[in-house]
């Protein structure tokens, strides 16, 4: 039966609903806002601290 969904969907989509699915039963539907919340506020300071990071690498490489 994983079978015919893995032709469906493809592994990669499989793994995802699956992580999806286990992310439900453990915080519930109340806490998911919450939660995305706080996964893309940490993505946008991580990407903010990696822009910054190449902007003082790129400045360094501009002074030697």
């Amino acid at each position: 039966m994983i079978e015919k969904f893995t032709l469906l969907l493809g592994q990669n989509e499989l793994i995802f609903l699956i992580i999806i699915a286990i992310v439900l039963l453990i915080w519930g539907p109340n806490q998911l806002p919450k939660l995305a919340r706080a996964l893309g506020q940490a993505k946008k300071e991580f990407q903010e601290a990696q822009k910054e990071a190449e902007k003082e690498e790129s400045e360094k490489k501009k002074e030697e």
